[in-house]
């Protein structure tokens, strides 16, 4: 039996989602609780759509676990939700706990990835100030929303991302958007199919150079052509940085997108 769990949580006291020896993260405090509130005599293991780095907040994770196929365990379920809003601390919220459909998989269903990165570039609201980055140039967005036709599309934004192992960073950018929100705080809003590790933060970095007038258009657009990672691109402190959502396709179409989502990605193949 696979659940799915929808979680948001506030970043600023987490090291990422992660789990890792020693330091607090919100895979692990979910995976204390889960199996103590279900009394099962073995843990669980978490898989989130994306992997948040420390200091990154969430409204819209998502997670899925497995358990063991039992009748007494599926008439706990219901419950779980409310018991885990009891017990977690108020920096992290199970929203929602459900069954998942046939197929589902919290990583590899997910069609998009919906993040958001605010910026203070006038006098800051105090109780925004975890949430927002504050920065003491003045941001064009115009600018953002007028180079965002040349970033959108499949791309390989290794210019962008932490190199590892193995891992494509070929990603198909779907929206790239700034407006102004209250409190005259910028947002930048960016959904992709997937983000390769500090992507998100790196690209707000090159945009927010635009934006201040720092480097021109043509600069950000031609990283695109780069091989690896570029040492002029400032990645962005990750408390202005939220996941606010993720998206699935309809259950029928679970299965076949979680097995495309897992072959490694070529422009020449697209």
């Amino acid at each position: 039996m696979r659940l799915r769990l929808d979680i948001a949580y506030d970043g600023t006291e987490f090291h990422g989602w992660a789990r890792q020896p020693g330091l607090r993260t919100i895979q692990e405090e979910l995976e204390a609780w889960i199996p103590r509130l279900l009394r099962l005599s073995e843990p669980v293991s978490l898989t989130c759509a994306g992997r948040t780095d420390a200091g990154v907040h969430a409204r819209g994770q998502v997670a899925h676990l497995d358990l063991p196929d039992d009748a007494d365990l599926e008439r706990s379920i219901p419950e779980l939700g409310y018991k885990l809003r009891n017990v977690l601390p108020p920096d992290v919220v199970v929203r929602r706990v459900s069954v998942a459909p046939r197929g589902f998989d919290a990583r590899f269903s997910a069609i998009w990835r919906r993040y958001v990165y605010r910026i203070a570039d006038a006098t800051p609201d105090p109780l925004l100030r975890i949430h927002v980055h504050t920065v003491r140039a003045e941001l064009d967005l115009g600018k953002v929303n007028a180079i965002a036709p040349r970033l959108i599309g499949l791309h390989d934004f290794a210019a962008f991302c932490k190199a590892r192992e193995g891992a494509t960073t070929i990603r198909n950018l779907q929206h790239l958007s700034a407006r102004r929100t209250w409190g005259d705080v910028a947002e930048i809003t960016v959904r992709a199919d997937a983000f390769c590790h500090s992507m998100v933060r790196s690209l707000v970095g090159g945009l927010y150079d635009v934006a201040a007038g720092r480097r021109e258009a043509d600069w950000l657009v031609g990283l695109l052509n780069a091989s690896q990672r570029a040492g002029e691109i400032k990645v962005m402190p990750p408390g202005g940085l939220t996941l606010e959502e993720v998206g699935y396709p309809p259950d029928r179409d679970l299965s076949g997108r979680a097995h495309e989502a897992r072959a490694v990605r070529t422009l020449e193949a697209e």
